[in-house]
């Protein structure tokens, strides 16, 4: 717990792939 990941699945060349990773951390 304590973070949360971003992403935007894409059409890659491999089929469906995750870009624009992002980790940001969950505010309490």
């Amino acid at each position: 717990e304590g973070q949360e990941v971003e992403f935007e699945v894409v059409d890659g060349p491999k089929g469906k792939q995750a870009a624009n990773v992002t980790k940001v951390a969950a505010q309490q």
